[in-house]
């Protein structure tokens, strides 16, 4: 009977320093609410240079915002570009804007193809000092960044510690990817989750 109890301890022990190790319960801990703007592409007609939320996207915010709503950010945060700024203010009407935070620089070819305009690196770099200060300024809180698809890959790239390229994900519109900050310490909590959406 003693080993038994003996045995559970040491294995509820290790299971407790498992999960500091990935900044879960730990004290001061911020977590990151990392999302993806709205659908923003599906009504015709939209400003392709800075397109606002479509009927589609407003409908994603709105079941986004019901989701945030009960795990009560203390702040949020987006990209200045609209179609995130429109997300964000489906969650608050006190959003903070951070211009690191906008979308990879891209130019569309007549063919449809994307070419890449700013270096991955530069957009992890940005990425990271606007998460890390967003983190220091929220110490033990929750926030939600609105963001744009390839920075949040770039920054989840960062986060789990791969080459630029080797993340073969696409955030959807409002996916929800949870980075746990502390200090210069970055987890990831969950990618892309679009449960509010089903």
């Amino acid at each position: 009977m003693l080993a038994v109890a003996t045995g559970s301890d040491q294995l509820t022990h290790a299971m407790r320093a498992l999960e500091a190790a990935f900044l879960v319960g730990v004290e001061g801990v911020c977590e990151i609410w990392l999302v993806r703007h709205a659908d923003c592409y599906q009504d015709p007609g939209y400003d392709v240079d800075d397109p606002t939320l479509s009927r589609l996207g407003r409908e994603q915010a709105a079941r986004l915002a019901e989701r945030v709503r009960r795990a009560a950010p203390v702040a949020v945060y987006a990209s200045p570009y609209r179609r995130a700024l429109e997300t964000a203010r489906f969650i608050s009407p006190d959003v903070r804007i951070d211009p690191r935070l906008i979308e990879m620089e891209l130019e569309l070819k007549e063919n449809g193809s994307m070419e890449l305009k700013e270096e991955p690196a530069a957009v992890i770099a940005r990425m990271r000092a606007a998460l890390a200060d967003i983190a220091r300024s929220h110490a033990g809180q929750r926030v939600v960044v609105i963001s744009h698809g390839a920075a949040i890959i770039a920054c989840l790239t960062d986060v789990l510690r791969l080459e630029p390229g080797q993340l073969r994900l696409l955030p959807y519109f409002t996916s929800v990817s949870i980075i746990r900050m502390l200090g210069d310490r970055a987890m990831a909590g969950g990618l892309t989750d679009i449960s509010h959406l089903e």
